[in-house]
């Protein structure tokens, strides 16, 4: 198993390109499930979840062909799914990976009928899909749960007004493709707001879809009696633009990133802004520059457009340097400081308080081994490794590898000292 080797201290400086959204890519490349035509994505991310995703969509018969690009441009990946025969998820695909349970909504409204295994994927807490089984129930699907996959029929589905009790990407998405192909109207109430919702409604539109109101909390859908094929890019990753600004501001350095927008990161570069850094976004790029010291920040995390809780353990590790205390509130999933404990290995000084964590800034870190729990936690070792003295060894990075194409790479060309190892 791969760890991450990475030699603190050094300030990372230059430019790199932003890659594909893994979390527009995964339900852009199900919506291709709704149409017997072919559908090409360019600036597909390569990571391990397209990979799963991809390989998910080929035992259900969909022809997938995929030509690699150089690293931060993405993949084009066309998908033909004419032949589809086998519309079913397996637990051996799906348990690596919770937003597999995107394949529900479209292929209950495009065959009739599915199984599909509930998801596995980052323990960080309860992700249920009683939201998504709720919302095709009401548009006249019979759901079941049975041996650990959820069985869904219709002849064809309903419109309907559907009302998720918690705002849910993944939720909106599965109920939104759903609707593409029902019969009538349905109007998704308390929808999630986030810009990879958008980008799968503007993707679907393009396929012929009839969708209106996607960024904000109602949305609304035409049924259409069939959709065709298109080419749609996928939207840059916010998340991982995100996490480069805070590795390059924890290290004091500056960083040009490119091939993504401000746009999508308000919330994240107000608090950048808050802790020192100096920002100007451009038409398609980013620039921060870092002070010599940061300045804590406290914040909240809830849905889009507040603070990302994607973000939030990126955040705690440059808090863990930055001059001062924070406050950081988790509001979204409920284990979601299980890098803290990885962090004070590092020397930080941070206290947990149920969904509260107390982070002082200390004058510096001191590498050591320490160990990967989820995906955004991989991420905030990286940041703390990057800044502490010494020698500091990252394990089960097959997290950050879901999530971030070429990490270690794109650290390297900033002029980062870090390895991948054996």
């Amino acid at each position: 198993m791969d760890k991450l080797l990475i030699s603190g201290g050094v300030a990372l400086v230059g430019e790199i390109p932003v890659s594909g959204a893994k979390n527009a890519a995964l339900p852009l490349l199900c919506a291709a499930l709704l149409t017997r035509e072919p559908v090409t994505f360019t600036h597909v991310p390569h990571l391990n979840d397209i990979g799963t995703m991809l390989k998910l969509l080929a035992q259900m018969g969909v022809k997938v062909t995929r030509e690699a690009e150089k690293l931060g441009a993405g993949d084009t990946v066309t998908l033909d799914a004419s032949a589809l025969d086998n519309p079913v998820a397996p637990y051996e695909l799906v348990k690596t990976m919770r937003a597999a349970i995107l394949v529900l909504g479209p292929l209950v409204a495009r065959v009739g009928e599915t199984k599909v295994s509930l998801p596995g994927g980052c323990a960080i807490g309860a992700r249920p899909v009683d939201q998504h089984i709720k919302g095709l129930t009401a548009m006249g699907a019979e759901v079941a749960v049975e041996h650990g996959y959820v069985h869904a029929r219709a002849s064809r589905l309903k419109g309907a007004r559907l009302f998720t009790d918690m705002v849910t990407v993944t939720g909106t998405e599965n109920l939104m493709m759903a609707a593409c192909l029902a019969d009538g109207e349905t109007v998704i109430e308390n929808a999630a707001r986030e810009p990879e919702v958008v980008d799968l409604a503007t993707c679907l539109n393009a396929m012929g879809a009839r969708i209106s109101g996607a960024g904000s909390d109602v949305i609304r859908i035409q049924g259409v009696e069939f959709l065709h094929g298109a080419t749609h890019r996928v939207m840059p990753d916010r998340i991982e633009t995100g996490t480069y600004l805070c590795a390059v501001a924890a290290t004091g350095g500056e960083v040009r990133l490119t091939g993504t927008s401000s746009a999508y990161l308000d919330a994240v570069i107000d608090k950048l802004m808050d802790a020192g850094c100096a920002i100007v976004g451009e038409r398609d790029a980013i620039r921060l520059k870092a002070p010599p010291r940061l300045t804590a920040v406290s914040l909240r995390t809830a849905p889009y457009p507040a603070f990302p809780t994607d973000m939030q353990a990126q955040f705690m590790a440059i808090n863990a340097v930055a001059e001062g205390t924070a406050v950081v509130r988790e509001t979204i999933f409920e284990n979601r400081f299980m890098h803290a404990v990885e962090l004070i290995r590092l020397g930080a000084d941070i206290k947990i308080d149920g969904n509260t964590a107390f982070v002082s800034g200390v004058a510096r870190l001191e590498g050591a081994t320490v160990m990967a729990t989820d995906l955004r936690a991989s991420a905030s070792l990286v940041i703390a490794g990057l800044v502490a003295q010494g020698e500091t060894v990252i394990e089960r990075i097959y997290h950050l590898d879901r999530g971030y194409e070429g990490l270690d790479q794109k650290l390297a060309a900033l002029g980062a000292r870090v390895q991948r190892v054996k």
